[in-house]
């Protein structure tokens, strides 16, 4: 009679063998992490689409800074042309101060310089594209201009409006009169997920499974709780005990 090992004999049987076991093990725990990835984005877009809510008291937050047409443009006989182009390139800048100067070094000295901001260019690709919204008497008002780019290290093409002087800038508060609806018990079960993966450090495998790589994005770039502080520590162990009790 011949000896036969145990893996042989599971082959033969018909029985999982040690490594087919350990292979499963390992496959059943990357499908539960692919769903819990499911679930966590489909959490996300939840979040994302709950309605705005109005505010009892709005409130002001800053400035915000546009164009509107100038004054004698607006009386003359071509306000509606350019009051529905200004519609289309518009541009808006947001900044807490009325001034708008933004920081920057110069010469070791934080000094404030002047923020420039003007109506919308479009590149190349823009305005070769289908989608574009202007017509082609609003085209009449564009000139072609290069211009280096210091990110792709050559010239570029840019459409650039010919007539700028017939927009003028106007500076107006910026009121929040909305905010987004808040569901605790969706942000309940998101903070579950995320502590889950971000404690046990399973962001990684989880890019890995989902997208083939595993990027440090910044956004997942969070220190481990367990490792902030133990007082912290404990009470997140007793929250989430806590959260676990409920659960069941």
């Amino acid at each position: 009679m011949e000896n036969y090992t145990v893996d042989e004999y599971a082959l033969c049987a018909r029985f999982k063998s040690k490594r087919k076991k350990r292979r499963l093990i390992k496959e059943d725990f990357e499908k539960q992490l692919i769903e819990l990835r499911k679930l966590e984005v489909n959490l996300w877009k939840k979040r994302r689409n709950l309605p705005l809510v109005p505010l009892e008291v709005p409130y002001q937050k800053g400035w915000q800074r546009n164009f509107k047409l100038r004054d004698d443009v607006a009386r003359s006989s071509e306000a509606s042309f350019y009051r529905e182009l200004l519609e289309k390139i518009n541009t808006w800048q947001f900044s807490p101060e009325k001034s708008f100067k933004r920081k920057k070094k110069r010469k070791r000295k934080h000094v404030y310089v002047e923020n420039i901001q003007t109506v919308k260019e479009f590149s190349e690709w823009e305005w070769k594209s289908s989608k574009l919204e202007l017509t082609e008497k609003e085209k009449v008002h564009f000139y072609k201009r290069e211009r280096w780019c210091s990110n792709c290290k050559r010239y570029k093409i840019h459409y650039v409006f010919n007539e700028p002087w017939r927009y003028v800038l106007r500076v107006s508060p910026y009121m929040i009169t909305h905010a987004k609806m808040v569901d605790s018990d969706l942000e309940s079960q998101i903070q579950f997920i995320d502590n889950y993966i971000v404690n046990n450090h399973l962001r990684y495998k989880i890019n890995r499974l989902i997208k083939g790589i595993s990027h440090k994005w910044s956004y997942y770039e969070k220190e481990n709780p367990k490792e902030i502080s133990p007082i912290k520590n404990k009470s997140l162990q007793a929250l989430y005990q806590q959260y676990v009790d409920e659960m069941i």
